[in-house]
């Protein structure tokens, strides 16, 4: 099977209460680079967390062949170990900065192929015939406690403790990242997005934006209008990647 043409967007906004952004985003067809990443640790530290690991992820993808998948995924589990370590040596010769890292979200495409990597509470969805599918797990107290049938969906939106990350890139010694692979679709629309998004928009609206008929900057554009309609509280990142007719 041949790739589906790709059609991509991305871009990061404030949100409505936030001085600061602490999201970088990369969208790079030439290499298959897509990632989103959200910084932790206040003030400079975050944002600067969040860039280290953008720095890493195209340093690794600009410089290295992949022809497999495999080897894809290998680039993307060493962009992650790249970014763990340079932020741990941030820290090291900074201990002000203690405690800084960033959760992140990357996929790339290799014939038709989706390859991602995942630490955090950011997240990756797929919509694929009328359906949006998180494919990733939130790596947060929050998800921990849902998955114990201790709190409800609805609990866990409004939960004051939903903002408390299990494993964020750079933060502790060992890095732990969910790699994923499967197959694209002709119509697929993969959503890789901060938690600027989904703690503010309900997947249905998500998903209708993602359905419409739009452009795919339309519908990039339109996300980050809605969260911010509804209050905008953290910064709010989203890329999106389209697969069309065949080629």
């Amino acid at each position: 099977m041949t790739a589906p043409t790709l059609t991509c967007f991305g871009k990061t906004d404030n949100g409505l209460r936030r001085a600061d952004n602490e999201d970088t985003f990369v969208v790079m067809p030439e290499v298959s680079l897509f990632l989103v990443a959200d910084g932790m640790g206040g003030e400079a530290a975050g944002d600067l967390a969040s860039q280290i690991f953008a720095d890493a992820a195209v340093e690794i993808f600009s410089t290295a062949e992949a022809r497999s998948e495999d080897e894809r995924l290998d680039l993307v589990q060493r962009a992650f170990t790249l970014a763990h370590e340079r932020i741990r040596e941030h820290v090291t010769k900074h201990p002000e900065d203690l405690g800084m890292g960033c959760t992140a979200e990357l996929a790339s495409f290799l014939g038709d192929s989706c390859l991602l990597g995942h630490v955090g509470d950011s997240r990756t969805y797929l919509y694929r015939d009328g359906r949006l599918i998180q494919l990733t797990r939130d790596h947060s107290l929050i998800q921990d406690q849902l998955d114990q049938g201790l709190i409800t969906s609805a609990e866990a939106r409004r939960h004051p403790l939903r903002n408390v990350v299990m494993r964020a890139v750079g933060v502790n010694e060992h890095l732990g990242v969910d790699l994923l692979n499967g197959k694209i679709q002709p119509g697929d629309i993969f959503l890789l997005c901060s938690d600027g998004l989904t703690d503010m928009v309900e997947e249905t609206s998500v998903a209708e934006v993602l359905g419409s008929s739009l452009g795919c900057a339309e519908k990039g554009e339109r996300l980050i209008e809605i969260a911010k309609a509804a209050g905008g509280y953290d910064n709010i990142t989203v890329v999106l990647c389209e697969m069309e007719a065949l080629s």
